[in-house]
């Protein structure tokens, strides 16, 4: 009998099936109350807290799977499941139900604890966890006494004889077929994974559509900006195919956050509020922030973890109220000096008070390319900080702004090692040609973007070969604050060439050659590639 299919086997099985039966009646609850959530969401959450303890750990993760690092946590924390669940029923079913039992008990204190951990949770934040545990527990005891399989003919005595399952006094008395008894149990394993599996999938598409804000972003009109902007010039792009385009589609606009699952805010019971050392705290509701003046601002933003050359980066036309009037009308008292976002998941990001009032256009986005923001990229409102990382600035699903002092607050990822502020660094990027590109000989375009926020690129140099720096022609800049296009007209010559770019901003400064990783606060260093002439 293959070992798929043999008694340790189907023990494991069991377990597995009763894992399923935990987790669905959880995922259930989670369609009665918006708080509740799935244990497994929960964990994945804490997992995320914990593994941003190790920067390098979290680059290596971005590294690997890019923007699906969310996707791979959950198939990681999905495949250890499954092999605590195979375990668990091995020993249930084949040496002791109690300690099986206990096994679920523990599955229980991780939910449990990952739920408590969640911003804002209270204790009935446990209620998915604790009753699917029971119900697992009880599942794992109906398992145990129907796969308590007697001693058959057509197989050694000891494989299933009444010391070999975890309640001898449970055996029936009789002789059976072996392999009907496999038979029975797995199609018993089967039904009852396969209810399961449509009970707690059933629950998360009844959570997801009644507590979805995808309705409440669908009512939302964009606002007229006072200040609004006129229609891109054509020469802001050089019109070279494998360029990206000057404005960024929200579809392809990168995402890197710490949400495993996207929050639901609804415009209809929305709050922002403004406090800390304030004179005046303010709470606006979704109505007040969009009768507030707005202004229409194009943006690049850029994430940290983006190494050179790559791809972490977009520009987008935003719509919003401006961050340094509200937080004028609330009145920083003095030594105030950090502007703390709070997302209502609990994450927070803090930033110099001075790069919000040095006259910048930081605001509160609400609309992102002529549409309300898409939920995963802050709905219904976020922060945009023109000139500094999104790890310190760019906070989605905004519900709080606290004023407060460096001196006493640790943001987020400054308590994992990170760099307390965050000011971009110039940059330059090769797109065109790729890495490794086959290209033809002659007239080669090379081209890409560069980027020096709240001060602008005053030049881009391309070098073939470790050669002299070659200026490169300059799409029309549209402002400071968004990347620049550029193109080089290379006559490339057969052979294995490298290319290298660099930048320099309109204060005279020169890109470093001087190579960092983006911990601590942000990657330096010229991009380089290599192609093949033929």
């Amino acid at each position: 009998m293959s070992a798929f299919v043999g008694p340790t086997a189907i023990a494991g099985y069991a377990g597995i099936v009763v894992a399923i039966i935990a987790l669905a009646v959880a995922e259930a609850l989670t369609a009665v109350r918006r708080s509740w959530r799935s244990p497994v969401l929960d964990v994945g959450d804490r997992m995320i807290d914990i593994l941003a303890e190790y920067p390098a750990l979290k680059e290596r993760a971005i590294d690997w799977f890019g923007t699906n690092d969310k996707l791979a946590l959950l198939i990681g924390i999905g495949v250890l499941l499954t092999i605590y669940a195979f375990v668990m029923g091995v020993v249930a079913i084949r040496k002791s139900l109690l300690v099986g039992t206990v096994m679920v008990g523990l599955f229980a204190i991780v939910g449990a604890w990952a739920a408590l951990g969640r911003a804002n949770s209270t204790l009935g934040a446990i209620v998915p966890t604790l009753v699917g545990a029971a119900v697992g527990a009880a599942s794992l005891r109906f398992i145990s006494r129907r796969l308590a399989a007697p001693t058959t003919t057509d197989e050694p005595a000891a494989a299933w004889a009444p010391e070999a399952v975890a309640d001898p006094a449970l055996a029936p008395a009789g002789p059976a077929s072996r392999r009907g008894f496999l038979g029975d149990a797995a199609r018993l394993l089967g039904a009852l994974g396969a209810a399961a599996a449509v009970l707690g999938l059933g629950g998360r598409a009844i959570a997801r559509n009644r507590f979805s804000a995808a309705s409440s972003r669908k009512n939302v009109s964009v606002p007229t900006a006072e200040e609004a902007l006129a229609a891109l010039p054509a020469d802001v792009e050089v019109g070279v195919d494998g360029v990206p385009a000057f404005i960024t589609p929200n579809d392809d606009f990168y995402r890197i956050d710490t949400a495993l699952e996207v929050p639901q805010l609804s415009t209809s019971n929305y709050t922002l509020t403004v406090k800390g050392l304030v004179d005046n705290e303010i709470t606006l509701t979704w109505q007040d922030l969009l009768n507030r003046p707005m202004i229409e601002r194009d943006v690049t933003l850029t994430c940290v973890s983006n190494n050179v050359g790559g791809h972490y980066i977009g520009n987008a036309r935003w719509i919003g109220a401006r961050l340094d009037e509200l937080l004028q009308e609330a009145g920083p008292r003095g030594g105030a000096d950090m502007v703390v976002g709070r997302s209502v998941d609990g994450y927070e990001c803090g930033f110099p008070l001075e790069n919000a009032l040095d006259g910048r256009d930081a605001m509160i986005a609400v609309a992102m390319n002529g549409e309300p923001l898409p939920l995963e990229h802050g709905f219904p409102a976020r922060l945009v900080v023109p000139g500094l990382y999104g790890y310190v600035s760019a906070t989605k699903w905004l519900t709080e702004i606290e004023l407060t002092r460096f001196a006493d607050f640790e943001h987020y990822w400054e308590q994992r090692g990170w760099a307390e502020k965050a000011p971009i660094k110039l940059q330059s990027r090769i797109d065109v040609p790729k890495g490794l590109a086959k290209v033809a000989a002659g007239d080669v375009a090379v081209a890409g973007v560069a980027w020096a926020q709240q001060v602008g690129i005053g030049a881009v140099e391309v070098s073939i070969d470790d050669g002299d720096w070659r200026q490169a022609e300059l799409a029309a800049e549209d402002t400071i604050d968004t990347w620049r296009q550029w193109r080089y007209r290379w006559e490339a010559t057969p052979g294995r060439h490298s290319i290298k770019v660099r930048a320099t901003d309109r204060d005279g400064n020169v890109q470093t050659s001087e190579r960092a990783e983006p911990i601590p606060d942000g990657a330096s260093g010229h991009h380089q590639i290599v192609v093949i002439v033929e």
